[in-house]
């Protein structure tokens, strides 16, 4: 099949384009400098390739970055029908790959030769540590590769999920993709036409759904572990045994603790239940990050953590949760929900929060179908034209409304109270403010959502005059705090009475009286009720709750493990 495809892309690409180079894209596709292609290949070799020759194939792992010396080498994606497209074509100075290479992914593209050439062949790992010397070079490397990422998210290349609208089993798969920024496309039984002949192809049934369907293999409603195992995302049987420190969490507090750990020499487990990023990882744009003076997605912001953290050594490992936290002699044992454990001489608290959900009736039925907590490319897509609803007044609202007011005809923003100022930055008031597109309704709230399956309508009320207002829309955003993910260390450590936990001279304390918990020692400011066990960002007790105090918080646990380990 390949053979014939290729025939056939080859004579659509001659008379197009005679093969013509696809040109730089915002830095998507750079063109090495000749120095820049001798420091990669102290660590390479050279080799011929010839035209048809496959050097990467979609669904399956690369080991090697392949940088072009001569001839053309076509990218293409796989579509429906299983024929392939071509997306890009790269002549000499261009190198192959996106970010799932670097961090262990199944490829999300073919790569084939075109013309016949050269090619500089390294393995992914020494060019890991090529670039490590070279920040010029791996600046540019990486930029490329979340750039490309980026355009497979929204060009919906990748594997598909076919299922319903109005199965949970869907939303979850869909949602896990989406926070994971696995590229794909979903496929919904009820409203494509296309998708239950798909389906046939297959020789599935539409009662077998929802599947995963990528490269001819299907998967019949996996599970968030096995779907990440499939596209190469560390699972759970990636945990070591032992380490020096497990960080419990992959949010900026728990990304920030395992950079600084792994830089520091400690060997670092960081264990993630569902997605790097935490919430802020559900941010469109981060404008007041230190050092992102055009601002920052958090989705971003995540990704170059994360592959910082791998840099030094640290292992993160996603659809991976913990249920129960053993502390004895000085060591701590994390059990996992598949029954496996880990022991660590530290281990750093970093869960986060989950979403706080509106008291709505029935607004259950339509999350993933209308009503989200989080305000992504993949959500925006979902909003056609809009208007949409945005609930909140904290950060996380406010950036939702400055993103979607690009992509939508108009922006409605629920606030219960008066003004914007009480919990948003003020330079998110400003934007929203000047916004023709936004209109804040202040001392208001949502009362009733309406739909066939999917959102169609919001009502509000004005609480100060009892009016109530009638809004269509295709999408209700939801961003009014969240509660600490907690409830698996009752008994473990002490906890305060919303369930975030006390560091520091409040760990000493119980609730109830004026017995202290802890002896001997005082807690180091990070430090719970359990030596040896930290907590940062959300979770804790007392935290700001924004990016970069969660950042500051998880560097500054692992110099206080530092001082614990030193007694």
């Amino acid at each position: 099949m390949s053979t014939r495809i290729m025939s056939e892309v080859t004579a659509e690409e001659r008379e197009s384009t005679s093969l013509a180079e696809t040109p730089d894209i915002y830095g998507a596709y750079p063109r090495l400098s000749d120095d820049q292609i001798a420091t990669l290949e102290a660590g390479g070799a050279r080799r011929a390739v010839e035209t048809g020759e496959i050097l990467v194939q979609e669904g399956k792992r690369s080991d090697y970055f392949f940088v072009i010396l001569s001839g053309k080498i076509a990218v293409s994606t796989t579509d429906d029908m299983g024929i392939r497209h071509v997306i890009r074509v790269h002549g000499p100075g261009r190198f192959l790959g996106e970010l799932g290479d670097l961090e262990g992914q199944a490829a999300f593209y073919t790569a084939e030769v075109v013309e016949p050439g050269e090619v500089l062949v390294i393995p992914t790992e020494r060019v890991r540590d090529l670039v490590v010397h070279d920040p010029v070079l791996s600046d540019l490397i990486l930029r490329a590769y979340l750039l490309r990422r980026s355009l497979l998210i929204q060009q919906e290349h990748g594997f598909r999920i076919i299922g319903s609208c109005y199965s949970p089993d869907t939303a979850r798969l869909r949602e896990f993709a989406a926070r994971n920024r696995l590229p794909h496309r979903w496929i919904d039984l009820e409203r494509d036409k296309h998708a239950e002949r798909l389906l046939q192809r297959f020789g599935i049934s539409p009662q077998d759904a929802p599947v995963v369907v990528w490269g001819g293999a299907v998967l019949r409603n996996p599970t968030n572990t096995e779907l990440a195992r499939w596209v190469g995302l560390p699972a759970p049987d990636t945990v070591p045994d032992e380490c020096d420190l497990v960080v419990v969490g992959a949010g900026p507090a728990g990304l920030g603790a395992a950079v600084y750990a792994a830089s520091e020499g400690l060997t670092t487990a960081t264990i993630e239940r569902f997605a790097t990023g935490g919430q802020a990882g559900t941010s469109s744009r981060i404008e007041n990050y230190l050092g992102f003076p055009g601002g920052i997605s958090g989705a971003d912001l995540a990704e170059r953590a994360a592959l910082q953290a791998g840099k030094f050594g640290a292992r993160t490992i996603v659809s991976t949760e913990i249920t129960r936290l053993e502390s004895s002699g000085g060591q701590h044992r994390l059990t996992l929900a598949n029954g496996t454990s880990v022991v660590a001489r530290a281990v750093v608290l970093a869960m986060g929060a989950r979403y706080r959900k509106l008291c709505v009736p029935g607004i259950e039925t339509f999350e993933g179908n209308g009503v989200y907590y989080a305000a992504t490319f993949q959500e925006a897509l979902m909003c056609g034209i809009g208007p949409v609803v945005i609930v909140g007044g904290g950060n996380s609202a406010g950036q939702a409304a400055v993103f979607l007011s690009s992509l939508v005809s108009r922006v409605y923003v629920v606030i219960r109270g008066d003004d914007l100022n009480k919990d948003m930055s003020r330079y998110l008031v400003d934007q929203i403010l000047l916004n023709p597109r936004v209109t804040v309704l202040s001392c208001t709230e949502v009362r009733e959502v309406h739909g066939n399956g999917v959102l169609s309508s919001v009502v509000t009320e004005d609480k100060r005059t009892g009016e109530r207002q009638s809004i269509q829309t295709p999408a209700l955003f939801v961003f009014i705090g969240a509660d600490p993910n907690t409830g698996w260390l009752a008994g473990a450590i002490q906890l305060d009475d919303r369930g975030f936990i006390p560091t520091g001279q409040a760990a000493l304390y119980s609730d109830t009286d004026e017995n202290q918990l802890r002896t001997p020692g005082q807690p180091r400011t990070l430090e719970t009720s359990q030596p040896g066990v930290f907590a940062a960002g959300d979770v804790r007790s007392g935290s700001v709750k924004r990016v970069a105090s969660a950042v500051g918080e998880g560097a500054m646990a692992i110099s206080q493990i530092h001082a614990y380990f030193g007694g």
